[in-house]
């Protein structure tokens, strides 16, 4: 797939969601170091207009922890949305994040076996069935200066957050990976990065504005659903061991340890593979 070949729907996705976010722009760019880097600089400028910033080349991307995400013209979606969010707590945004994806790519969960299920490993990535990863979310904030006319006790808690989403579309190698990547046209033969870009962004910002007002209470049973993690044994980066018991209502990860249950809120999370059992 070369750029040539990529069509955005760019203006389909302005008239799409501008009715529910007034001054939202869409740009596509052909190469840049990170969009979420590249939206954070225009934020700490002063310029926090909500913008869906779309990179057909990442030169630079980061993951969590400052990992690399770096992907050739059309092997992955890579996009970041800022935009100002006054929410009253801002736990469990990357997980409501995940659900909003999640769904967006896999409307229905299949049933175990049938095909790949989309999954949600805590805190910020997308897997489907056989532990491989599909995709990843970083979100950040920065400091933002309220319009002269906001309401003044609203004011102190905007900020101008960025959600940056990196999927793969296109299959990649798994050297040097315990397990190879998994990719959309794994799920739906065809499926390119414009046309996910579409299904994903419309429910991404009513998401994004359903959770300012409620928060991530009322996305907890949908991450259930799709919760990778639920019983099975993890290792905390804190060097505790237990098993994961879903998440609460603030989306902390609750892990039962030799000490009793611990609600996790920022500890890498490993898994431990299950142990092949004998056929």
């Amino acid at each position: 797939m070369t750029a040539l070949s990529l069509r955005w729907p760019a203006e389909a996705l302005w008239e799409a969601v501008v009715p529910q976010l007034p001054g939202f722009s869409v740009e596509v760019l052909p190469s840049i170091d990170s969009t979420n880097t590249e939206l954070m600089r225009r934020a700490r400028a002063g310029l926090c207009d909500p913008t869906l910033l779309v990179a057909e080349q990442q030169t630079a991307g980061r993951g969590r922890l400052g990992r690399a995400w770096q992907s050739d013209v059309g092997a992955s979606l890579m996009m970041s949305l800022g935009l100002p969010l006054a929410p009253a707590d801002w736990s469990g945004l990357s997980l409501a994040v995940g659900v909003s994806v999640a769904e967006s790519l896999q409307p229905v969960l299949p049933a175990a076996g049938q095909a790949p299920r989309v999954g949600l490993k805590w805190p910020n990535d997308l897997w489907i069935t056989g532990d491989r990863k599909l995709g990843g979310i970083l979100v950040e904030t920065a400091s933002f200066v309220a319009p002269q006319d906001a309401p003044a006790e609203r004011a102190p808690a905007i900020r101008y957050v960025v959600v940056g989403i990196g999927i793969n579309v296109l299959p990649r190698s798994g050297e040097g990976m315990s397990m190879p990547p998994a990719s959309l046209q794994e799920l739906e033969p065809g499926l390119t990065a414009p046309e996910a870009l579409l299904r994903i962004v419309p429910p991404l910002v009513a998401m994004l504005q359903s959770f300012e007002g409620y928060g991530f209470s009322p996305m907890q049973a949908r991450f259930a659903q799709r919760d990778i993690l639920q019983g099975r044994a993890v290792a905390l980066s804190d060097g505790q061991a237990g098993t994961a018991h879903g998440v609460g209502e603030d989306g902390a990860l609750l892990v039962q340890t030799a000490s009793g249950m611990q609600a996790v809120t920022s500890s890498e999370i490993s898994v431990r593979p299950s142990p092949v059992l004998p056929s």
